[in-house]
């Protein structure tokens, strides 16, 4: 069955083999009201499998359709789960750990997650904090870590001093690690007091230490890591060891961001 093929005429319910209404999977979605859904399918602005769909009555299967919104990606799967945890210092981003330190599974978001297996899309190191974005949806997971997508990630680190503007200028030229050149995409500094500063560094690579090499390498050790974005996502107020889920329209900007990046790449 396609996007634009319907039940028999007359039947409003949702049908044994799984598939469901198209306006009810928009407002399961958070999308709106099903009234305001089949304005939204009345108009024209709603595609799925990449083809319009503009009348009432067109069922979807919720699981494997794809489904955009004035081509925003919807998740329309109701088992999707997307979440944003501020990982603490002393947290291993591992399901657990022979050492015995606190891990992602100790977390109350990851036992309600049951039998749902969540990614943690990247790594934080134990001593670093901040961003990490938790999910089931692999596909999601498997495009925001490949390098070829380039996905930036932000960070504020605690250096013993303020680093000068040429050894800044140096880092975005790139400097030479054990593992190769690898290079800041920007870098500022946020504030300076005697024996203390904070500098604002972004990368999009994913290598290990990545941001603690670089400043150890220019001699600007780190004191401490937080990561403060990953692509359209921002830490904002979220207490350290807290979770949360992501809004519909933060998932939409995840798909919106891979959906450019690929396209970028291929030009």
């Amino acid at each position: 069955m396609n996007a634009n093929q319907t039940a028999r005429s007359g039947t409003t319910g949702d049908d044994s083999s799984g598939l469901q209404r198209l306006q009810k999977v928009l407002a399961g979605a958070g999308v709106g009201s099903r009234r305001h859904c089949e304005e939204l399918i009345e108009q024209g602005r709603v595609t799925v499998d990449g083809k319009v769909v503009n009348r009432q009555g067109v069922r979807v299967d919720p699981q494997a359709a794809v489904v955009r919104v004035d081509d925003e990606r919807v998740v329309v799967a109701a088992n999707r789960v997307y979440l944003m945890l501020n990982k603490p210092a002393g947290m291993v981003s591992t399901m657990s750990d022979e050492r015995g330190r606190l891990s992602l599974a100790d977390l109350p978001a990851m036992r309600r997650a049951g039998h749902r297996r969540l990614f943690h899309v990247g790594r934080l190191d134990a001593e670093t904090e901040g961003l990490l974005l938790l999910t089931n949806d692999g596909e999601l997971a498997h495009r925001l870590m490949h390098p070829s997508f380039r996905v930036s990630k932000t960070y504020l680190a605690e250096v013993a001093a303020t680093i000068p503007l040429q050894t800044r200028r140096q880092l975005r030229a790139g400097v030479l690690l054990d593992d190769g050149p690898a290079a800041a995409d920007s870098i500022r500094m946020i504030d300076a007091v005697p024996g203390r500063a904070l500098v604002e560094i972004r990368i999009h690579e994913g290598r290990n230490h990545l941001v603690r090499r670089l400043l150890a390498a220019v001699g600007h050790p780190v004191r401490r890591l937080v990561r403060t974005s990953q692509g359209p996502l921002r830490l904002g107020d979220l207490r350290s060891g807290q979770t949360r889920s992501l809004t519909p329209q933060e998932v939409s900007s995840l798909y919106r961001l891979i959906d450019i990046n690929e396209v970028n790449a291929r030009h």
